[in-house]
């Protein structure tokens, strides 16, 4: 890895939180990130400079490039032929994370020389407990990691220090090269107020805040927090307290008791990854359940993976919130693929690095976390009724809101033929409807002149809809407001098949909000906003 860096001095800047915890009196944080990994891990893997045009590619899409395909013009999300187009000298690559997991390990390495315990957040991302006590204050302990890294041949590498982990992560982008930005003690919400929206790295939510005129983290987190949760859910109150600069994560956690780790025992060992995590499912859950009988939850955890022949692999994972069974699995399987173990593997254990309180952890059943005794309660159902009786909903793409409901298995992966994230003509846009009907019901749409309205073979609207009536034993409802029509002509080339059928928003004066559709002169109900 030398061969693609320069040697440089690495400076110490000044430290103005020498003591190493927040004004809560709880444990600061320090963010190491390294720009640009899939490309050091690309540019390592095919020995190509760092100072090349260079873009590493998934499923068609620019995920990442260097420096000086940026100058270029080159820009993460843009198609890979336009990104040639823009640079001729352009090396493409493809994306292989199991690569870049795999070439990070080095870094933790190094990082563990300074201080123990440091916790993967994503490749080119970790994080650590600050280690001011034993290097003179917060910025020194950063240029020792920065001189650590530098000496890996890892020469662009930025840290940050704040009282928690989202804190300490925009502080670390924001630093210069080999440089620290530390965040004073208790000034997390000051630092992320200017911040943009975009720091959140949700996509939908980002966009979604930009429409309403939410340019930047201070005015995400002045709303109220009860206001968020309601419109946005738990994802979207989650985020709203990282912008408020609230970040549990950073909480001083207890010594795990011995007993609370799991092991399980493969006899005879086993060699391919797939058969490892799944015969080690039910390991992870006891280890969830039996957190959760002592109303703990896990926020680091170690995954240590032991070999016939003495091999031992070991790493601990960070989560966002809490781990979960199915978190569990995934952290050993992304273990597994990232550092393979060189023999058949005899042994996997879960040793719980950090719990906290449930009680820290949410308002309850319907607060700003999810409640563990539901996650319990589920997967107790499904034990009982087998695992295809009890799924969970989840948003894949499609036009109609029928087609976007995916139903998987509680606990497993969602996999969905009909990716979210491209494009779908014709389909509504965001918010989506709440209560989705099993079948559509019957509908009518009237216009000024008491005709049914209908959609003619352009696409226009043959009157404006005056009244609408989604129940025949009801009668009619003023239109308020309505937006349309969404036209959809699919499967066309197959006459048997075909459907022609223009969708509406609809809004009543009584405040009731529908979906409906018309398809051949009839008109249906399919969903309601509530």
């Amino acid at each position: 890895m030398a061969a693609l860096v320069e040697r440089g001095p690495v400076a110490a800047p000044a430290d103005p939180t020498p003591a190493g915890r927040s004004e809560a009196g709880g444990r600061r944080v320090m963010v190491v990130w390294c720009p640009d990994w899939p490309v050091v891990a690309a540019a390592l893997q095919h020995e190509l400079s760092l100072d090349a045009p260079l873009a590493v590619v998934e499923r068609g899409e620019v995920f990442a490039c260097s420096a000086a395909a940026r100058a270029e013009g080159v820009k993460r999300g843009m198609r890979r032929r336009d990104a040639s187009a823009r640079c001729p000298e352009l090396v493409v690559v493809d994306r292989v994370p199991e690569v870049e997991t795999r070439s990070f390990d080095a870094v933790l390495a190094a990082v563990e020389e300074v201080s123990a315990g440091v916790a993967p957040v994503k490749p080119g991302l970790c994080a650590l407990t600050v280690p001011s006590r034993f290097y003179g204050g917060e910025a020194a302990a950063a240029a020792a990691v920065a001189e650590h890294l530098v000496a890996l041949g890892v020469w662009d590498c930025r840290t940050g220090v704040a009282d928690g982990i989202f804190a300490a992560e925009q502080a670390a982008r924001r630093a210069a090269t080999q440089d620290c930005t530390v965040v004073p003690a208790g000034g997390s919400a000051a630092f992320l107020a200017p911040l943009p929206v975009g720091a959140l790295e949700d996509a939908e939510l980002v966009s979604l805040l930009r429409r309403l005129g939410l340019r930047t983290l201070g005015d995400f987190a002045a709303l109220p927090a009860r206001d968020v949760l309601t419109r946005f859910g738990s994802s979207g109150a989650w985020l709203h307290r990282l912008a408020r600069g609230v970040d549990d994560r950073t909480a001083v956690s207890r010594q795990v008791p011995p007993e609370l780790e799991q092991r399980v025992a493969f006899e005879p060992p086993l060699e391919t990854i797939e058969p490892i995590v799944f015969s080690s499912r039910r390991t992870a859950e006891r280890t969830v359940t039996e957190l959760a009988r002592h109303g703990l939850v896990c926020t680091e955890v170690r995954v240590v993976v032991t070999t016939e022949g003495g091999w031992s692999g070991s790493r601990v994972w960070l989560h966002a919130r809490w781990f979960s069974t199915a978190d569990l699995v995934d952290r050993l399987y992304w273990q597994l693929q990232g550092d393979p173990a060189p023999d058949p593997v005899c042994e996997v254990r879960f040793v719980p690095e950090a719990v906290e309180s449930m009680a820290d952890h949410g308002e309850g059943l319907w607060g700003s976390a999810a409640d563990e005794r539901v996650e319990r309660g589920v997967a107790r159902l499904q034990g009982m009724l087998g695992p295809e009786e009890v799924l969970a909903p989840a948003v894949q793409g499609g036009r109609g809101p029928r087609e976007r409901q995916s139903l998987t298995p509680w606990g497993e992966r969602a996999v969905s033929s009909r990716p979210a994230g491209l494009p779908w003509p014709g389909s509504i846009p965001p918010p989506a409807p709440a209560r989705v009907f099993r079948e559509p019901q019957s509908a009518l749409v009237t216009g000024v002149d008491g005709r049914p309205v209908a959609v003619t073979e352009r696409g226009l609207v043959t009157g404006e809809p005056t009244l609408f009536t989604v129940d025949r034993m009801a009668p009619p409802t003023q239109v308020q407001a309505w937006a349309g029509p969404w036209p959809i002509d699919e499967l066309w080339w197959d006459p048997a098949q075909a459907r022609r059928v223009a969708r509406f928003q609809v809004v009543g004066v009584d405040g009731s909000a529908w979906l409906l559709v018309v398809e051949d002169g009839r008109w249906w109900c399919e969903a309601r906003y509530d």
